[in-house]
This record gives structure tokens, sequence and C-alpha cells, in this order.
């Protein structure tokens, strides 16, 4: 890398002003060592290391290359755009997509109707509302023609925060253009109904009358996946930020056709109706389908979050009586039975974890952290459960996120473990290093208290 790159870091690049960076491109010359180091030279080579980092989701980054191509004198096109904002969508980071809206107006690029959607869907992921409303009042002074996409897009947006008269505006504005309701149209009517506050019980009744509903949606208004889309790996339940976005690309695991009793039942999961989801279950089995992964996974965290550990269990153990059991399933009743700190809860969570164990299942990253993270909040008893998780992941290399090691740092420190205990020592390592990378460390350059 030539001595400019490497001189300035990200954080001081950011702070350097357009003209100042002009300068200074002229330093970038290329150089053997710096042919030998540089990772990318031209605007295609750029683009590739951009849509590497979008796939593998690394979209923290992205600013970072944004910025060394600017100190490099690389001109960004359209395309480099479009990967750089939906790279910010699927890593909901607003700040950072609109820094790419503007960046793109300011090179005469002015956004399509496309880039305009995963906007909209990133404000959804975000829960701003008011930023996906002004994205549509700039699209009608700039005269960019709204597609069926965009509707869907600024109905599941609204319906993040739970404006459901936003969100009827939208209904009207739809069926004034034309446009009938979809699966995914009705899965935002139930996410605002749910996301409204404060709850009551017309909320899990429109739950219900919402799913019937959807039932008369017509294939002819059925939206498909645009070649936009598919080019940049967007899925539709990706694009609407519907609950199944992580799981549409594993086979099997998801019905398709189940969109909106998806979107309901993980609407009675958050609610903890547990009245609502037997009606919606039985209303699955009537219509003549069975349950996937994802319907098992959300009846199994409504009972569970409401204590009943039994019914939990007994739908995991019935569902994978049949069929081979997920990761995705051990974890969700691992994390369920944890809520409350039940012993009968934490000594299920340890059998299972054990039993996941021994059959191979490896937690990754995410899921040994989110149950780190769940298992670090036990105030009584050995903390036997997170020493367990955290010894799962240390022995696969695993580094937990900050978060969990935050919270399980804090649950040793509130044992009486001597200073010098080996455990101790490592994970007080490891949240120094974590903060240290993540920049959590106060003013005065010492650790933030826990």
């Amino acid at each position: 890398m030539n001595i400019v790159k490497s001189f300035f870091t990200s954080a001081h690049r950011r702070r350097c002003s357009p003209a100042l960076l002009a300068k200074l491109r002229p330093f970038s010359v290329a150089t053997p060592e710096y042919a030998k180091r540089n990772y990318a030279n031209n605007v295609s080579e750029y683009n590739t290391v951009i849509g590497s980092l979008v796939a593998k989701r690394r979209g923290y980054l992205l600013r970072d290359v944004y910025d060394d191509m600017m100190l490099d004198g690389v001109q960004p096109v359209r395309d480099t755009f479009h990967a750089l904002i939906v790279g910010t969508m699927k890593n909901s980071r607003l700040q950072d997509a609109f820094y790419f809206r503007d960046e793109m107006k300011a090179m005469g690029l002015p956004p399509d109707v496309n880039l305009y959607n995963f906007l909209i869907s990133t404000c959804g992921k975000c829960k701003n509302s008011d930023a996906a409303i002004k994205l549509l009042e700039e699209m009608k002074k700039h005269g960019v023609k709204l597609k069926g996409e965009t509707y869907i897009c600024l109905l599941n947006a609204l319906a993040a925060t739970g404006r459901t008269d936003q969100v009827y505006a939208i209904v009207r504005d739809m069926t004034a253009a034309g446009l009938g309701l979809n699966k995914f149209c009705y899965a935002g009517l139930i996410t605002a109904f749910k996301n409204k506050t404060p709850i009551t019980d017309e909320t899990t009744t429109k739950i219900i009358e919402l799913v019937k509903q959807s039932k008369g949606w017509s294939s002819i208004d059925a939206s498909s996946d645009s070649g936009e889309n598919v080019m940049m790996n967007v899925s539709e339940e990706e694009l609407y930020n519907i609950p199944t976005a992580e799981y549409i690309h594993r086979r099997g695991f998801i019905n398709r056709q189940l969109t909106v009793y998806h979107v309901a039942l993980h609407a009675c999961a958050d609610l903890k109706s547990k009245e609502t989801m037997e009606t919606l279950l039985d209303m699955l089995k009537s219509d003549g389908y069975s349950y996937d992964a994802f319907i098992v996974m959300q009846a199994m965290r409504c009972y569970l979050h409401c204590g009943d550990i039994d019914s939990g269990l007994k739908i995991f153990e019935e569902y994978t009586s049949t069929r081979p059991p997920t990761a995705e399933l051990f974890v969700t009743l691992i994390e369920g039975a944890m809520v409350g700190y039940t012993p009968r809860g934490m000594q299920l969570a340890q059998d299972y974890l054990e039993k996941m164990n021994a059959r191979g299942f490896y937690l990754n990253a995410k899921m040994g952290s989110d149950l780190l993270l769940a298992a670090a909040g036990e105030r009584t008893g050995g903390y036997t459960t997170a020493n367990y998780l955290w010894d799962l992941m240390q022995s696969r290399n695993i580094t937990p996120s900050l978060p969990a090691v935050e919270a399980y740092h804090k649950g040793l420190k509130q044992r009486e473990i001597p200073a010098d205990d080996p455990r101790l020592l490592l994970v007080s390592r490891t949240l120094d290093n974590l903060m240290d990378r993540f920049g959590g460390r106060d003013r005065f350059g010492g650790r933030r208290r826990t």
C-alpha cells in the first residue's frame, strides 16, 4: 500500500475535506510496492471487492473501500453505487446508505427507482419511517415513477414503526394506481398492527382477520423478483424485511406460499399470544398445509416465551421425529428454555446443548453469541450453561460478539471467582481486545465500566 494510503486511516480520511483529498491523489503514485500490496487499481477491480464484501455482509467496510477509491482518484459508476447501497441495506446501515446516495447525486448520477427501493428498505430495517416518507417525496419531486415494488417497500418500511395510518394511506395509493394487494402487502399490514402501540385486543384480532383476507390475493397480483434484485442477490423477502429473509435460500426450510402465516406467527411469538398462535396453526392445518421449520420455530418461541416449556418441547420433538432437526431449531429451543432462568429451563437448555453438540451441530458466531448473551443473564445457579457455551466457542476458535462477552464478563465478576482464575483472565483479555477493535473505550482511554 502506498505511503499516503497507509498513513491516512479510514478515520483520518473521513475527517479530510474533498479539497485536501484532491491534493493528496497526485501522491498516490503507482510504485512496484504499491502494485504488490494494493487490493484494487480501477473501477472494475473496486466493484469486485465491493461485491465480495456485500456477499459476505461486511457492510461496515464499504465506507473504507469507497474512501480508498476517492484517494486513488477512481471514478465510481452507477453499478458501484448500486452495490454500495445494497450492501448498506443488507447490514442496516442507514447513515452510510444516505451518504452514498448523496455522493452519487453529487457526481451527476441521479438515483433510479430500484435504488430508491433499496434505500426505503433500509429505512424499514432501521425503523425510520420518517426517512422513508422523505424518500417518497424526493422521488415525486424528481419525477421518478413508482413501481409496485416501491409501494410494497414503503408499506413494509412504515409498518416497522406501527404507523397503521400511513400504511393504509399507501394501500389507498396502490389501489388508486390499479395495483392489487399481494402476500407481502398483507405481511406488512400484520407487521404494522404488531408494532402499533399500545397493544390491545384489537391487535391479535386484526392479525387473524388479515390472514383470512390474504387468502383472496390473486396470483396475477403476485410480484416477482425483478432482474435488478436477482442480479444483486436480493430476494423479495429481504427487500420487504420479511422475517424469513435469512432462511429463504435454505432448501426445504420454508414454504414460500406461507409468507403471511410466517409473519403472523412471528408476530404472535413477539406478542406472547399463545391463543392467537394456536388459532393460526389450526387455520394452517384446515388450509391443507403442514408445518415448515420456520413455523415450528415461531410456535416454539411463542410457547417458551409464555413459560410453557412442555408445549415448546413437544412441538420440537414431534417435528424432529419425522425429519432431521436443524441447528436453528435447537438454538430456538435452547434460547427459549432460558427465558426466566428457571432451574428446569436452564437444565433443559444444558441438556439440548449437549445433544446438539453430540449430533455434530456447530454453533456459528451469531448463534453462539445470541445464546451466550442469553445465558449470561443468569443471576443464580452455577453459571453452567454460560460456561459451557463459552468453552464450546473457544474450542472452535470462535470469538463471541462484544455484547455477549461483556455480559458474560459481568456475570463472572458477580460470582466468587479469584482474580487470577484462568477463565476470568481469558474473558477479560477477550473483552479488552473487542473494545479496542470496536471503540469501546471511554474518553480517558480506559475500558468502559461493566
